[in-house]
């Protein structure tokens, strides 16, 4: 995993993001401003994830590319594929 720093700033904002939702569930707020925040939080989530996504492509699986490893470009493959599914299994 190399260059995630972006990655972890958005991380750290969604964290700060959730802290104040927890507090606004606390404190009783109104429940459509809950729930935007919660939506900005998934949004940051998931901008990190692709950023996440796209650094594994541009350092870990062109590494495999590279080393011309079958064994290792098929495990980069199917871990690939594994989060795609799982991400349209969760649209």
């Amino acid at each position: 995993m190399h260059n995630n720093k972006n990655s972890l700033n958005i991380l750290k904002t969604a964290k700060g993001q959730i802290e104040a939702i927890i507090r606004m569930i606390e404190d009783n707020r109104y429940c459509i401003d809950i729930s935007r925040q919660i939506l900005a939080s998934v949004a940051l989530l998931k901008k990190a994830n692709t950023k996440i996504l796209n650094n594994h492509l541009e350092s870990c699986v062109k590494n495999a590319a590279y080393s011309n490893d079958p064994k290792e470009i098929n495990v980069k493959i199917l871990e690939l594929e594994e989060v795609m599914n799982y991400i349209s299994k969760n649209l």
